[in-house]
């Protein structure tokens, strides 16, 4: 552990680079510390953290940065969760403060707002849906040979997919599987639909030969329905806080972010990384698993409702980015979050 004079020391540098990504000198330092301490004695102190491997000096300055180390003894010991400023309260009041549809709707808008709130990049998780209930099930004709799946559940979600079917399937039949799917489905959560219970409860009760492709289906339909949605907003903030000029990188980073599967594990390990002080972990790059995000941190914070389950909110910005605002904001948002899906939810009792 640090001295209490090289813990502002380490803090002073750290929020003095946050605002102007300058190394910082001794002589800045003394200037901002709240003790007075002579310039020399800054030095030997800013020598040790130097040895500590907290902050590093580079090349074209006698100024010192911090270093990847120096960031998570700052978060693990001395960063302190800033109150969001009145104006930034309001604007998330406003913006969440409208009729709502569905439970994605809410979950997305959320993603856009800490976006455009921060200027990074956002990431919202909708909370877990197995344990919702199927309330209606119905398949629409399309084209000549497309029809789009449509499945209702109790918490007034709509999932719906274009599909195309054997092009010897008759209307009838259609309508003879949406009746079985309703009448063997509907007030079923979906936990509880299986593939073997599919299997089990349209597959001995159809009579037509193309009832595994009407299985396919719903069995499609049902995962969509109970995966978790990850909505991403604000990627173009990528080119504002990377230092690269890369393009291969810039397009792999993209590709990265783009991608549901790749950035929804990125987001669950920096939501399971221990950081312990407060309900937002932050990950530094040097700890993500992936070359491409070194340059960066991922903020990660869990929300609850209640029954309905958890969802995960994130941010993906810049290493030297102000600690203290952006994790008040999310300590501050995921709550609101929470509330106003407990508040949608509430209208389906």
């Amino acid at each position: 552990m640090l001295t209490e004079r090289q813990e502002l020391i380490l803090k002073t540098i750290i929020n003095d680079f946050t605002q102007t990504h300058d190394p910082v000198g001794s002589k800045t330092v003394m200037n901002q510390l709240p003790i007075k301490v002579s310039s020399a004695t800054i030095r030997n102190e800013m020598a040790v953290l130097e040895d500590q491997g907290l902050i590093e000096k580079t090349h074209s300055s006698s100024g010192r940065v911090p270093s990847s180390d120096g960031y998570r003894y700052y978060l693990d010991n001395l960063v302190e969760p800033l109150q969001i400023p009145e104006s930034v309260y309001n604007k998330i009041i406003n913006k969440l403060d409208r009729p709502f549809h569905q439970v994605n709707e809410i979950v997305q808008e959320a993603a856009k707002i800490l976006s455009d709130l921060t200027n990074y990049t956002a990431f919202a998780e909708g909370p877990e849906s197995r344990n919702v209930t199927v309330t209606g099930f119905r398949i629409v004709p399309l084209f000549s040979r497309q029809v789009m799946a449509i499945l209702v559940t109790s918490d007034g979600n709509i999932q719906n997919q274009v599909y195309n079917l054997p092009h010897n399937v008759h209307g009838d039949e259609i309508e003879k599987a949406v009746r079985m799917i309703n009448d063997e489905l509907v007030g079923k959560s979906l936990n509880q639909i299986t593939p073997d219970l599919l299997k089990q409860s349209l597959g001995q009760n159809a009579s037509n030969k193309h009832a595994s492709e009407f299985i396919d289906l719903v069995e499609d339909v049902i995962n969509d329905a109970a995966s978790e949605q990850m909505y991403v907003d604000g990627q173009i903030n990528l080119l504002n806080n990377t230092s690269t000029n890369d393009v291969t990188n810039l397009r792999s980073l993209y590709e990265l972010v783009d991608h549901d599967d790749l950035i929804s594990n990125l987001v669950d390990y920096g939501n399971a990384s221990e950081n312990g002080r407060f309900p937002v972990r932050v990950s530094l790059g040097s700890e993500l698993p992936n070359e491409l995000l070194k340059d960066y941190s991922l903020l990660t914070a869990e929300y609850s409702v209640g029954s309905h389950g958890k969802g995960v909110i994130a941010l993906l910005g810049p290493t030297n980015m102000p600690y203290s605002q952006v994790i008040g904001l999310l300590e501050y948002f995921r709550n609101e979050l929470a509330k106003k899906l407990l508040e949608y939810y509430g209208r389906f009792k």
